[in-house]
């Protein structure tokens, strides 16, 4: 039955040679990624500047339907009743 002092150093042993072999293969696979890729890198250009659009104060129809809806869906989605549903404002984008 082997020691205790073995086992310890066998299994630390064990792991830092799994890292060292780690290491090296991810050395060995970067040189191949940078041989092989032999174009420099592709700088991207900066994205155009996006306009915002104005806030818009369009009414929405069917105000109450859509409310209703939504109150339907979200007390479907909760498990509970719709009287327990409170929407305190809607605003469309």
């Amino acid at each position: 039955m082997p020691n205790n002092l073995f086992v310890v150093l066998m299994g630390i042993g064990t792991v830092f040679f799994g890292l060292i072999c780690i290491i090296v293969l991810c050395m060995a696979m970067s040189a191949v990624c940078r041989s092989m890729g032999g174009a420099a890198p592709v700088v991207a250009a900066p994205a155009p500047a996006v306009a915002v659009p104005a806030v818009r104060n369009d009414a929405i129809p069917n105000r109450q339907a859509m409310i209703a809806a939504i109150s339907a869906a979200i007390a479907e989605d909760m498990g509970t009743d719709i009287s327990g549903i409170r929407i305190l404002s809607v605003k469309k984008l």
